[in-house]
């Protein structure tokens, strides 16, 4: 098995078990969200409820909170060009290493 193949098959597993030991670790635990934590903490700190400063663009256009599913499809969407980007970035420096590899070859012939 070549080198890459290790590292790749390593990673992997490390993935799944970061994915996997928080829940089994903590079987009963919520999973909340950045949003309620911070909510809670400015509550606790202040000694009052906490209110938003404003609500988001697509709930008032909506006349309510957006359904769970739309919430992900955003968030997926917002992932992928974010994936995309990263992708593109990589494959340029790749490609740049590459033709650097080779403009030398060539200056010598």
């Amino acid at each position: 098995m070549s080198k890459t193949k290790k590292t790749v098959i390593l990673l992997l597993v490390a993935a799944i078990l970061i994915a996997v030991i928080p829940l089994a670790v903590l079987r009963n635990a919520e999973f909340g969200g950045s949003d309620d934590a911070g909510s809670e903490v400015v509550s606790e700190i202040k000694g009052e409820e906490y209110e938003p400063w404003f609500t988001p663009i697509l709930e008032n256009a909506l006349g309510g909170e957006l359904p769970g599913e739309i919430e992900s499809l955003i968030f997926c969407i917002q992932t992928g060009i974010g994936v995309g980007i990263i992708a593109f970035v990589m494959g340029r420096l790749v490609e740049r290493k590459k033709w650097q590899d080779k403009e030398p070859q060539e200056k010598l012939e």
